[in-house]
């Protein structure tokens, strides 16, 4: 059975969205919210019946807002507005990330601020359950008046229009709803602009993006960590002490987290030690370091995750209607700033995880650099020259980290006017959410290739010398791939551990324990 998600305005988590875009949970509106939607809807008549103006209920939109639309003509206004404006390009977004932006748009509505009817609220919800999913093309929004073109295609499929995935199959709208005993929807005043205006698009990007960059950057230590112990590494760079002089919560817990992992391992040594071995008191800074650099990212991700779920639950169309003061104001909740930033800080983030990554992948195929390993960790059966082994999985590290490094200029400091210049400065949010993604994904990938490497170099190192949590991720990862023993293909493999990463199962497998990261950084729990 699924868990069940309720639609209130006001308690949506960022786990509650993945539950339903990933996890088909089922979605539900309490009667409050019904009284809450309905009071709304009556005031609205009322301000009409008064003869009042009110923007894009009885005016035109945008540059044209200064045109009156007489009553007669207010439904054909949203048919319109929405067919206008589903001018989406490019390819067609995942059916996870649809599912995503319907909930949101349908807690949005829940507020009670959009002046809609309860039907349309129920509809959306009902496409939810029933699995209609519109097509959705990924390209055409500037992030304000929020995500306009991408919103107008799914509201199509609630018109009977459009086009839309039910069942695996990819139907007309009208054909879609049809086959799941849906009505469409004939829009009423103001409704059109409430579903088509507002951040539900970016938001839900940046929803999912933020959930995987969690279950990321845990795994990332788990790869320092077990790159630390490959290399020889020195310890003292996790000492606690170090990391209570510069307060960083998420500077904090990372290094925590590397040395609960590295917990009983026989192959890091104090610099004492290392004085002694090496004549170096100290690792080259993508070892040393990693606490420094994981934990900015982390703060960054919690970050994020405090504007996501603020978002989520926030009213962002526009014009808004308050009941209880009687009055329809109009304003800008539909600029996605808030989300462009938050995002674009994640994609630098991220794009510091797999660059620090990279480099410690590097250093464990370099035999100048690796403590006594072998060149490109190449299987001591096979004959060097002959075999190549790890040798260029980091050509494809240093491709990822390096579109990474172009992704990640950030998307919210343009802007470009639209609409006759009256709507002259945009947020550029779903660009934002979408380099985000991207950049997630490359980091997900040159993770695993460290992981890849990381146990492999541990083969010479022997896994029974490991701490007690590294020792859990190289047995995760050996029941994922093998170890080398002579050139193979290796795409194969980069791609299964990446899907480990990406599961969560490789997580699970390490921590007994996990928890999202807090507002402020932390977690609440992270165990061995």
């Amino acid at each position: 059975m699924h868990k069940e998600v309720q639609v209130d305005g006001e308690t949506l988590t960022i786990e509650d969205v993945v539950e339903v875009a990933y996890g088909r949970a089922r979605v539900s509106i309490p009667e409050s919210v019904k009284v809450k939607v309905k009071k709304s809807r009556r005031l609205l008549e009322g301000l009409l019946e008064k003869g009042e103006t009110i923007y894009g209920v009885n005016t035109g939109f945008g540059a044209l807002s200064n045109t009156q639309i007489s009553r007669e003509e207010l439904k054909q206004l949203q048919t319109n507005l929405i067919r206008s404006h589903a001018v989406g390009v490019g390819e067609t977004l995942g059916i996870e990330i649809v599912r995503a932006a319907m909930l949101l748009r349908a807690n949005t509505l829940a507020k009670g601020y959009s002046g809609v009817r309860i039907e349309v609220l129920e509809t959306l919800v009902e496409m939810l359950n029933k699995g209609v999913h519109p097509i959705i093309p990924a390209k055409g929004s500037v992030g304000a008046s929020g995500d306009l073109a991408p919103l107008s295609h799914m509201v199509l499929v609630l018109m009977g229009e459009g086009e839309a995935e039910y069942k695996g199959e990819v139907l007309s709208g009208k054909e879609a709803m049809e086959k799941a005993g849906i009505k469409p929807v004939q829009l009423d005043f103001k409704e059109g602009i409430a579903l088509n205006n507002g951040t539900q698009l970016m938001t839900a990007i940046a929803a999912l993006t933020v959930h995987k960059a969690e279950n990321l950057i845990k795994t990332a230590e788990i790869a320092a960590a077990l790159s630390m112990e490959a290399l020889l590494g020195v310890s003292d760079a996790l000492d606690e002490k170090i990391h209570k002089v510069r307060p960083h919560a998420g500077q904090a817990i990372t290094a925590k987290n590397m040395r609960t992992l590295i917990e009983g391992s026989k192959l890091v040594q104090t610099g004492k030690e290392a004085i002694v071995k090496t004549g170096r008191p100290h690792d080259a800074y993508s070892l040393r370091c990693a606490p420094q650099v994981l934990g900015a990212a982390r703060d960054a991700i919690a970050y994020a995750r405090k504007v996501v779920e603020t978002e989520i639950n926030s009213a962002t169309d526009n014009p808004l209607v308050f009941p209880e003061e009687g009055v329809c104001l109009s304003g800008g909740n539909f600029h996605g700033q808030p989300i462009a930033i938050a995002m674009d800080m994640l994609g630098i983030a991220l794009t510091m995880v797999g660059n620090i990554s990279e480099r410690r992948i590097a250093r464990l195929l370099d035999e100048k650099l690796n403590n006594g390993l072998p060149a490109f960790l190449i299987p001591p059966q096979a004959k060097k020259g002959l075999n190549s082994g790890l040798m260029t999985v980091q050509y494809t590290a240093a491709a990822l980290a390096s579109e990474n490094k172009v992704l990640a200029h950030p998307a919210c400091v343009d802007s470009i006017p639209t609409s006759a210049n009256f709507e002259d400065f945009v947020s550029m949010g779903t660009t934002a959410a979408q380099k985000a993604a991207k950049i997630l994904e490359n980091t997900e990938y040159i993770t695993a290739i460290e992981l890849l490497c990381a146990a492999q170099a541990i083969e010479y190192r022997g896994p029974e010398n490991l701490g007690k949590g590294t020792r859990k991720a190289y047995i995760a990862i050996r029941k994922t791939v093998p170890p080398l023993r002579g050139d193979r293909v290796l795409g194969k493999d980069i791609e299964k551990i990446k899907q480990a990463i990406e599961g969560g199962s490789l997580l699970k497998k390490t921590f007994s324990k996990t928890a999202s990261i807090n507002a402020d950084g932390g977690n609440i729990k992270n165990e061995v």
